[in-house]
């Protein structure tokens, strides 16, 4: 299967504790894996909020995150976001100024895995993978929230 890396597993304190591939991790509903979210934010305070491929196995054409994907066996959450940022948005972490909001649990936060979420301040659009991303939009965090309540498809974790 295309795409179908190695995630770690990890226990409730985010403790690697074993292996396996992205394709069993969601055909079991499984929560116990990493991922990282960015969110770029300008100076006016809007997000860049992206719109994902419609090739995309998991949430084709639903808003997204800035930036965001699975932590592969063996990174660390800041690996995974470097590997990203440069993926989707051909941009060098060590050319943007980021810094981690929060790390969220599954299993207190109700969101799909364990989370880093990081916000990147920039002013500039830049530019993306189209294999990734199909479209983004600079919008203000009401303006998300109004989309997201009258039922525009987003990626789950979004909110």
């Amino acid at each position: 299967m295309i795409n179908d890396e190695l995630l770690d597993l990890v226990d409730n304190d985010d403790n690697v504790i074993g292996k396996k591939l992205r394709s069993e991790v969601y055909e079991k509903n499984m929560s116990n894996f990493r991922v990282i979210n960015a969110f770029i934010k300008n100076s006016d305070g809007k997000i860049l909020i992206t719109r994902r491929a419609g090739t995309k196995k998991l949430f084709p054409l639903c808003l997204d995150a800035s930036v965001g994907g699975h932590v592969k066996s063996g990174e660390n959450y800041e690996q995974a976001l470097k590997r990203e940022l440069l993926e989707e948005l051909q941009m060098p972490l060590k050319k943007v100024r980021c810094r981690l909001l929060g790390h969220l649990n599954p299993y207190k936060d109700h969101v799909s895995a364990f989370m880093n979420v990081y916000e990147i301040r920039l002013d500039e659009t830049p530019s993306f993978n189209e294999e990734e991303i199909i479209d983004a939009y600079w919008l203000y965090p009401k303006e998300i929230i109004k989309m997201l309540k009258y039922n525009e498809k987003a990626k789950s974790d979004l909110i």
